[in-house]
């Protein structure tokens, strides 16, 4: 299962680290001319012969590249870097540990804020009034900054802590101390000057989307086929995408699960080809057919209006509230780049031929007949979430929401047993303790997510669907998930041995451990596998969910690239663009599995919408997890966990090496698929 993560949540640091670029270009309003940069080398060199030649010429250099008009005159700059450069070893060391603990104290207090700005919208607090859009919308990063060049303290940033390029990271990092690697993450902050305006500005479409998505409920309930029948409970309201998508994962072991399933598929091309009524949107007030898209008031058919294609004029904001940034970028001119190179540190094409080749292998074919066979029927479009090698697929969901509804009643009987749920995993009693005294559970107003803290004083927070009654199973497995990402999140936060180097390298890690517990949420209530298959299904699993979510992901990046050709482009232009794009995907890798073409459905996910770019991370958090879940096979669970996570924010690349001795790598995933078709056919 996929679950978002909210982006801003996990990467608040991303609002300041911004793009690697070459030394020897500048801003467009920059005065400090080549001359005067050789000359402050020269000079710094002479009056610090000891420090790093190299350093200093790539401290000076990015500094000017920063440095604007109205930060002063040449001469200006020239004594800037004299007064301000670190003397010796010891003193760079001092002013390191002195800018972390303000860095740590600054942005961890105005994460906090942050959360509590946007509570209103994120928790199950009632009806949002206008003013709580205002204040969620609000971005307290903003003018970090602005400040900060303003008052000199990036320049300072910059000049003794440069940034090294992704090429750089993984050919010098390999060598590094986590004292270096610290000193590098540091230099990572501050390497652009976007204008507190345009962030707040961003913030507040982010903000907007977010909240458009968080109300995308459909209610189940008024749902009928063409005989008046309705097959959903009557108080069942889903959000779109994540609760329609688990509801039709659910469904294959329902009596009624392919009408059930072409009904849930078609409310999806509804929402994604906005031909869904408006008026059907979060409103349990009309009964609706998704089949032949009629209404109905009490029985009598009415005609109501569809939704203005308002997913695609959101995405639009969205993108144009980014693009206005791309000008303050000296090298990666858009943000496609910025998403992956800088944030991600891969490479889009290496991350486009890794979906690519995966999605082409001879192995899709094979796990798509064996699916078949064990359906017993040809396989439909929304067979793209087959649920059924996982352990939970063979569990009535009715008796799992029993289980998890007697168990945990409220939010509080939950957030009481995360220490236990971990010692369940191994973990000593004084680690799980320690852990989860760092993490609160909230009721979620969308699907769930994970927000992280900024500073080792405060706390993260779990957030998934609680309903009045107690938190069903969907809310559960949700909540593991998020549970794995605040796991992730304390230990590295709090295990790593400098501040700067808190976090993981990208999303994807994050992703993978969130996998990781998930997949365990069954032995986390006491339900016990004894399949000697187990691993060959896990295995079958990741390979099948990795299939659906590298298409999806796919989809995301090239309706961006369109965007970027079409700047100028109207709502319904990109509306046709995505439809024409989630075609050509499914047509090419798609269609001869399914044996149907034209299919939409890939362009269905949410976070297309409110967390841009976002959806590579799923798949390549899913590689990264099949690679991890193999090597700790066998070996102490907890230790294992605490170990790799606890490395701090390397490159991909180098983290891969160290948590497991090989690069990422889809190779695994694919052998341990030809071993497990070879023996469940045996």
């Amino acid at each position: 299962m996929i679950i978002i993560l909210s982006v801003p949540f996990v990467l608040i640091f991303q609002q300041c680290k911004q793009v690697e670029k070459n030394e020897d270009k500048k801003t467009v309003d920059t005065n400090i001319p080549a001359a005067t940069i050789n000359k402050t080398i020269k000079e710094l060199k002479a009056k610090f012969p000891h420090q790093d030649e190299q350093l200093i010429s790539k401290g000076v250099a990015q500094t000017a590249a920063l440095w604007l008009q109205q930060d002063g005159t040449p001469d200006d700059f020239i004594k800037f870097c004299l007064n301000n450069y670190a003397e010796n070893d010891s003193a760079k060391k001092e002013l390191f540990d002195k800018i972390s603990y303000y860095i740590e104290t600054l942005y961890g207090n105005l994460n906090k804020l942050n959360i509590e700005l946007k509570s209103v919208l994120h928790i199950d607090k009632g009806t949002i009034a206008p003013i709580d859009e205002l204040f969620g919308g609000y971005d307290p990063f903003a003018h970090i900054n602005d400040d900060f060049f303003n008052n000199r303290i990036a320049h300072v940033v910059i000049l003794n802590f440069p940034f090294f390029t992704l090429k750089e990271k993984n050919e010098l990092g390999v060598n590094w101390n986590s004292l270096q690697w610290a000193y590098a993450r540091l230099g990572d902050v501050f390497t652009s000057r976007v204008p507190a305006s345009l962030l707040l500005k961003s913030s507040e479409i982010i903000t907007e989307a977010e909240n458009y998505i968080a109300n995308y409920n459909i209610y189940m309930g008024n749902i009928i086929d063409s005989n008046g029948n309705k097959l959903f409970p009557e108080n069942l309201r889903l959000i779109s995408h994540w609760g329609l998508r688990d509801e039709l994962k659910a469904d294959y072991n329902d009596e009624n699960a392919l009408k059930k399933q072409r009904m849930i598929y078609q409310i999806m091309n509804r929402i994604i080809t906005q031909e869904i009524p408006q008026e059907v949107i979060n409103n349990n007030k009309y009964n609706w057919n998704p089949l032949n898209n009629k209404t109905f008031d009490n029985g009598k058919e009415i005609n109501l209006k569809y939704e203005p294609d308002t997913r695609y004029e959101i995405l639009l904001k969205v993108f144009n509230s980014i693009k206005s940034m791309d000008k303050y970028y000296p090298a990666y001119t858009n943000y496609i780049e910025r998403k992956f190179e800088q944030e991600i540190e891969i490479p889009v094409d290496e991350v486009e031929k890794i979906f690519i080749d995966f999605i082409s292998s001879k192995e899709v074919k094979q796990v798509a007949e064996l699916i078949s066979q064990r359906l017993g029927r040809p396989l439909e479009p929304f067979d793209i979430w087959y649920d059924g090698f996982k352990t939970r697929s063979s569990v009535n969901q009715t008796e799992l929401d029993k289980i998890v509804n007697k168990k945990y009643p409220d939010k509080a009987c939950f957030e009481r047993d995360l220490p236990v749920l971990l010692t369940k995993l191994g973990f000593e009693k004084e680690q799980a303790k320690f852990i989860t005294s760092r993490i609160i559970v909230d009721p979620a107003r969308g699907s769930g997510h994970a927000w992280g803290s900024l500073m080792r004083s405060e706390k993260s927070r779990l957030r998934t669907r609680i309903g009045q009654n107690g938190m069903d199973y969907k809310g559960y497995n949700i909540a593991i998930h998020e549970f794995g990402h605040n796991v992730e999140q304390t230990i590295s936060l709090n295990y790593v041995d400098y501040y700067m180097m808190n976090g993981v390298p990208n999303t994807a890690f994050t992703e993978a451990l969130a996998f990781i517990f998930q997949k365990r949420d069954l032995q986390l209530l006491g339900i016990k596998d004894n399949n000697i298959n187990k691993e060959n299904y896990q295995a079958l699993d990741v390979f099948w969910d990795a299939y659906e979510i590298m298409g999806v992901a796919l989809v995301d990046i090239n309706t961006w690239k369109w965007m970027y050709k079409h700047p100028d482009a109207k709502a319904v232009e990109l509306k046709n663009a995505v439809l024409n794009i989630a075609k050509d995907i499914w047509n090419k890798y798609y269609a001869e599995v399914f044996g149907i073409k034209d299919q939409n459905i890939l362009a269905i996910y949410s976070h297309m919408i409110d967390s841009p770019l976002y959806l590579s991370n799923y798949p390549l958090g899913h590689i990264i997890d099949f690679q991890l879940e193999n090597y700790i096979n066998n070996k102490n669970f907890a230790s294992e966990i605490l170990r790799i996570y606890s490395q701090g924010r390397l490159t991909p690349k180098l983290w891969m090496q160290k948590a497991v001795g090989s690069d990422l790598s889809v190779n695994p995933v694919i052998q341990s698929v030809d071993k497990a078709l070879m023996e469940i056919k045996k």
